[in-house]
């Protein structure tokens, strides 16, 4: 079986660190593994308007922000399929399918929507499109027959409900869908990285997160104010690691190499760590070096994201040509769904025929 990547993101800010360490950098090398036949990566319009539907000025505006995202951090358009969700029609045709083989209560247990309902106060009023995320996620991820999904650990849910979707389709009529497997990042550290209050995963709504698109400057002020350890008041003072937000971040993406550059009193990041632990080294000092350590990962991802800002109708342009390929992919599911249901009545010669000879006699 040929193997297919199918990613995505809501549209409803600019990508983060968090996206970049959960899943674009990941996303970067399998593109260039050469072990998939295709990688196609969606902008989740559609999805992003379940709890945007009164503002959906601001999903329109970040379809252009999170594309420039993509392409600065190297998903390249000869080598993956860039495409915005709600021009693919047959998505949409595919979840009212896959309604009737899921019930309201399974949804309800869903313990990322769940999580996601509390965190934006729905309470009883949660709209039905919300609700059903999980199924139009599956008809994202089977209608390119997707057997990989790059996701971090709190969508694992969400890819766990899918399956169960594509197992109940199967069974029920034939063998058409594809099973997707989940595939995490494989730093632990980059599973949910927090955000710089280091009280939640990094979150646009929360206000806590480093930009891929974020000057040196705004940078360099956010490590500055990022949280540490309470108890670590006096330099002389013994720190801790376990949920020191500089250390977790330094976790996803200092490497030995770095201490050579920066800080070449240490070779590795486990002597900073005793040396933290033990007390006598500041906050401020290992805050510069993790300022130095970001901002030699992201000024490429700027430099690049600059170039493509220079002509914004080409990016349009490559979203257009994706999103035709990707249309015609899901197309061919849809047609074999529909086979496999019993419902291409027009298509289906052997129906006509066998209804005209009954009411011939």
């Amino acid at each position: 079986m040929d193997k297919i990547i199918l990613t995505a993101d809501r549209p409803t800010g600019k990508l983060h660190l968090g996206h970049y360490v959960g899943s674009l950098k990941r996303r970067v090398e399998l593109q260039n593994s050469g072990e998939y036949k295709r990688t196609m990566v969606m902008v989740a319009d559609a999805q992003a308007l379940t709890d945007n539907i009164e503002n959906p000025e601001k999903v329109r505006q970040n379809i252009i922000e999170v594309a420039l995202d993509y392409l600065s951090v190297g998903l390249d358009p000869t080598k993956s399929t860039l495409f915005i969700q709600s021009v693919i029609p047959e998505l949409c045709e595919l979840t009212f399918y896959y309604m009737d083989l899921v019930t309201v209560s399974r949804l309800q247990r869903n313990p990322t929507v769940k999580s996601e309902i509390k965190l934006r106060n729905f309470d009883a009023s949660i709209p039905v499109g919300f609700l059903t995320y999980p199924i139009s996620q599956t008809a994202d991820i089977t209608a390119f027959k997707a057997t990989t999904v790059p996701v971090g650990e709190d969508q694992l849910p969400m890819l766990e409900q899918a399956r169960e979707i594509v197992h109940k389709f199967n069974s029920v009529y034939s063998e058409v869908l594809v099973e997707p497997k989940a595939l995490l990042p494989e730093n632990e550290a980059c599973l949910r990285l927090p955000g710089t209050d280091g009280k939640a995963k990094m979150s646009k709504s929360l206000g806590n997160c480093i930009y891929l698109s974020d000057s040196a400057d705004e940078i360099n002020s956010k490590i500055k104010t990022m949280y540490t350890d309470p108890l670590h008041i006096q330099v002389s003072d013994p720190g801790h690691i376990e949920g020191n937000t500089v250390f977790t971040y330094l976790d996803a993406f200092c490497r030995d190499e770095h201490f050579e550059r920066y800080l070449p009193d240490y070779a590795n990041l486990d002597e900073l760590k005793a040396h933290y632990k033990k007390g006598g080294l500041g906050d401020m000092k290992v805050k510069k070096f993790l300022n130095n350590v970001v901002q030699e990962e992201l000024e490429p991802i700027r430099a690049k994201r600059a170039e493509f800002e220079k002509d914004i109708p080409e990016v349009y342009n490559i979203l257009k040509k994706g999103s035709d390929v990707a249309r015609e992919i899901a197309a061919q599911t849809l047609h074999e769904v529909k086979d496999a249901m019993k419902i291409n009545y027009f298509d289906d010669v052997e129906l006509i025929k066998s209804q005209a000879e009954k009411y011939s006699k």
